[in-house]
């Protein structure tokens, strides 16, 4: 059962967030007969199911609570995780910068718990498809409950290999990695990413960022870009209107580009890979 479906109340299966006082949430999906138990009283499921969206719902303990569909941020964030997941701050700005829309055809490596997955899947539809690879099967596991949790299993053919070997896939519109050493698998991505296709990967320090950039540009990449992404919340209060006290700020530096052919002298790269890139780009365009 899709999680993100068009329905005007919850219905069995559905992934439902009872949303409480102090930001508090539980995320869980729908069944008959079944009850959630929290530190802020009971619900029977079969109370919820028939519920509009939107609706106040209280606890055997008088609690009040809001019954909502939980959004993509939400899900994300609060999935069951064994490795470190990227926040959604990074996934929005990854999906819009990669291109990754409906009917595309993506790879990732770096399943992890899934997130990412689940957040690509979401993105390309019912016509694209995602593949991921990662060398560990426990992790797998836990990627694959999660995304059949939230009905997008169907979308991801999920791989477990080291990378090294190279990806099955030709001809894919992006390539995400989520690994600590992405500069060893530049030319696998090449050789399964189409001509003008987004390559994108996330590294918390910068000595990785350093050792990628020359590899990128060895392999005909162009169009590099680098950045890391600061969110700050305000306080929604009109007297009241300053930031808060915390802020989400560096959890890693993104780093962009695409497989681009330009014209330069194989012997000239070979000694200084650093100079094809961005200024090689330029040139052509002049």
């Amino acid at each position: 059962m899709d999680w993100y479906r068009l329905e005007d109340v919850a219905k069995e299966g559905d992934l439902v967030e009872l949303y409480a006082l102090k930001h508090t949430r539980f995320i869980f999906n729908l069944r008959k007969g079944e009850v959630f138990q929290s530190h802020r009283g009971m619900f029977r499921h079969d109370d919820l199911i028939g519920k509009p969206w939107g609706s106040q719902v209280k606890s055997h303990l008088g609690k009040p609570f809001l019954l909502l569909q939980p959004s993509l941020s939400d899900v994300l964030l609060e999935i069951p995780r064994v490795t470190q997941v990227i926040y959604p701050k990074e996934v929005g700005f990854i999906l819009i910068n990669m291109g990754i829309g409906p009917g595309k055809q993506v790879l990732e490596a770096g399943t992890g718990s899934g997130g990412l997955t689940a957040a690509l899947a979401y993105s390309v539809g019912a016509e694209g498809h995602v593949t991921s690879y990662d060398a560990r099967a426990d992790i797998q596991k836990v990627a694959y409950e999660n995304l059949k949790r939230l009905g997008l299993d169907v979308r991801v053919t999920l791989k477990l290999r080291d990378i090294r070997e190279g990806f099955d896939e030709k001809n894919q519109d992006a390539v995400f990695l989520d690994v600590q050493n992405p500069h060893d698998y530049i030319y696998q991505v090449r050789g399964s990413l189409r001509a003008g296709g987004f390559f994108g990967c996330i590294l918390p320090t910068a000595n990785q960022v350093i050792r990628l950039l020359p590899v990128l540009r060895e392999a005909h990449f162009g169009f590099i870009e680098i950045c890391e992404i600061l969110l700050r919340y305000y306080k929604a209060e009109a007297e009241r209107f300053r930031p808060v006290d915390r802020m989400v700020a560096h959890t890693g530096f993104l780093v962009f580009s695409r497989l681009v052919n330009l014209p330069y002298d194989d012997e000239k790269a070979s000694e200084n890979p650093r100079e094809i890139g961005d200024e090689s780009v330029d040139q052509v365009l002049e």
